[in-house]
Order: structure tokens, then sequence, then C-alpha cells
């Protein structure tokens, strides 16, 4: 799976062999907010576009569009493996958030 990013908005891009094209869905968002495209140019249009309106749509409605993140992230973890992260971030001289924000990013980009 391949991602894109536009005005902070994130998607997934997955090929259709059926039909053959590119096909492309907002994620991490509620809302269904999908596009499409037969050329990778065809496709990051098709991606603007569908955030553009999606953007506008929601304001002519008055109902605001979700946002990707807010970048809060609330975990709830064994104790032990709470006392775990407390002590690797220490060991790294590092805040909780920061030791996290590392590893999660890491993990997230593997």
């Amino acid at each position: 799976m391949n991602k894109m990013k536009y005005r902070g908005y994130l998607a997934r891009v997955e090929f259709d062999g059926d039909d053959r094209i590119f096909v492309g869905h907002l994620a991490g968002i509620q809302d269904i907010v999908g596009f499409h495209g037969s050329t990778v140019d065809e496709l990051e249009q098709a991606f603007h576009e569908a955030v553009d309106n999606y953007i506008a749509i929601s304001e002519e409605t008055g109902r605001p569009a979700q946002k990707p993140c807010s970048g809060k992230l609330m975990l709830r973890v064994p104790p032990e493996v709470h006392a775990a992260v407390i002590a690797a971030a220490d060991v790294n001289g590092k805040s909780i958030n920061q030791w996290a924000t590392e590893v999660l990013g890491k993990a997230a980009h593997a």
C-alpha cells in the first residue's frame, strides 16, 4: 500500500487490477472520501481535488472537516510496560513523550 499527503491529510492508495486504475481514500478520518486516476498525475490531481472539495463542502454545510490527527495520543498499557517505557526513556535521557515519539515514528515509517 502506498501513501500520499496533501494539506495535512493522508491517503492510502491501491491499484485496482480489474479496472486498471489507482484508487485512494483519505486515511485517519471517519468520513469516507475517495478518489481515483489512471495515471499517477491523474491520481495526484484527483487527491488534491477530493481534499479541497471535502473541506469546501464541510465549510458550506457548517459541519467542520475532520482533522486527520490532533497530535495527542492516549494509550492504556499494562503497568509493567509503563514501567519499562519510563526506564527506556530515562536511560536515553528523554522524556516519555520524546522517547515515544521517536519509537512510534520509527515503527510507523518502517
